[in-house]
């Protein structure tokens, strides 16, 4: 990172956090990598609809699946931290 960027990050109110999220997220315009308002709405729909899941899979006490050979063969809650 520049020190021209660290400046301007500085005066813009822009952290490192955020701009990792552009690196990881934003697509390529140019020279430019951009992370839009339609981008992170996406995004953040996209983390929402994944923390519903994971809720769910936490209700069960975490889920384990047995799988054989790359097939999924049967999967089970491990309701009171039991792993069987």
């Amino acid at each position: 990172m520049t020190r021209h960027m660290q400046e301007r990050m500085n005066q813009r109110g822009i952290v490192g956090d955020i701009v990792a999220l552009v690196a990881q997220f934003g697509d390529w315009n140019g020279d430019r990598l951009v992370l839009d308002r339609k981008a992170l709405k996406n995004a953040v729909r996209s983390l929402d609809g994944l923390r519903a899941k994971m809720l769910k899979a936490l209700d069960k006490g975490g889920v384990a699946v047995v799988e054989i050979d790359g097939r999924q063969i049967t999967t089970y809650a491990l309701r009171n931290g039991c792993t069987r």
